[in-house]
């Protein structure tokens, strides 16, 4: 599974709505509650999980986030690709 990481994310077209959550979550609120209530993504259903994915299988910014992460980390600021802002948290 080392070629695999499982991580979520939430995704925001405006970089201040992806920093709002951001400091939300510095502040203690789950990554999961913030997803579900911020995230533009249909992941936000499952809290962002995007489930295990291997390289390839994202846009190359996000997939060079996430596969930088620790397991239990996320990123520090919001990772941009064509389809807005991620906050990505490894998960797995």
């Amino acid at each position: 599974m080392a070629n695999k990481v499982k991580c979520s994310h939430i995704l925001c077209s405006k970089l201040s709505k992806a920093l709002l959550a951001l400091e939300r979550i510095s502040k203690g609120e789950s990554f999961k509650t913030v997803a579900m209530e911020l995230s533009e993504c249909p992941s936000r259903k499952r809290g962002g999980d995007l489930g295990y994915f291997g390289r390839g299988a994202m846009v190359k910014p996000f997939e060079t986030a996430a596969f930088s992460l620790q397991v239990n980390e996320m990123t520090k600021e919001p990772i941009k690709t064509r389809f807005g802002y991620h906050l990505i948290l490894r998960t797995a």
